[in-house]
């Protein structure tokens, strides 16, 4: 039932806006459907998690501000409520940065592009809203041009984790991490408005010389509704490893 809301919820969303779309300033030359294309923008998801034990839904938004075309700083604070804990508030606070140091080196290779990325532990655990970690991790991705429908956007990061700071981790989970991360992020055009990323991202980490692997992917569906201002955007994030199974429907202002 809580899915069905979601559902609801979250078609209202994109008929409001729908409603505001003529309100936005005109932008120029906007092509989202490659990630190290970087642009100030605002982004809000509607977001339903569901886990073997617990369910989490509401709102994740982030703010992107690009200072020039090659950096960019996100943001994203996460909103949340769980329905084993009946706790609402935030969750973990995401911080990346991205800087593109080197584009169109050739005609199909058109970006390098490393990158900073930090988790704050500013959801309760208590609460079902947190990790009580830190995560810390730095890469690089690369961009390639396939054909005029299909780019590929492969990276590698290094991860550490940070011991959890609470003690209602099981004891078998009261480590450090460190190891590394994939993305074989893949954009496929499927018309002059809507667009595809299928990325997946395994990682591997070792916690007190014990090594893990973590099956993840993101499936992602945008579509543009109005050119260079507005699109929206459909997703399903799994967690094979984890078991979680995350939907967002997101709408983006480009400012």
């Amino acid at each position: 039932m809580r899915f069905i809301a979601f559902i609801l919820v979250a078609s209202s969303l994109f008929t409001a806006s729908l409603s505001a779309q003529d309100s936005l300033l005109n932008k120029k030359n906007i092509d989202p459907s490659k990630p190290t294309n970087l642009y100030t923008q605002v982004n809000t998801n509607l977001e339903y998690q569901a886990g073997k034990n617990q369910n989490l839904f509401g709102i994740r938004a982030n703010v992107q501000y690009a200072f020039n075309p090659d950096n960019l700083l996100l943001v994203e604070l996460p909103l949340l409520n769980n329905d084993r804990t009946s706790k609402f508030g935030l969750g973990d606070t995401r911080v990346r940065y991205f800087n593109a140091i080197k584009r169109n080196i050739s005609k199909s290779f058109i970006a390098i592009a490393p990158f900073a990325d930090i988790s704050l532990p500013t959801g309760s655990y208590e609460n079902g809203l947190g990790t009580s970690s830190w995560s810390l991790a730095g890469g690089i991705v690369f961009g390639f041009v396939v054909s005029k429908k299909l780019s590929l956007f492969p990276g590698i990061n290094y991860v550490h984790i940070t011991k959890p700071s609470t003690d209602l981790i099981p004891s078998s989970s009261k480590f450090s991490s460190n190891g590394v991360g994939f993305q074989f992020n893949a954009s496929y055009v499927i018309n002059k408005q809507t667009f595809l990323f299928v990325n997946p991202i395994p990682s591997f980490l070792n916690s007190n010389g014990n090594w893990n692997s973590i099956w993840a992917a993101e499936f992602n569906l945008n579509r543009i509704v109005v050119p260079n201002k507005f699109k929206m955007n459909l997703s399903w994030n799994p967690n094979f490893t984890y078991h979680i199974n995350v939907f967002r429907l997101g709408a983006t202002i480009f400012l």
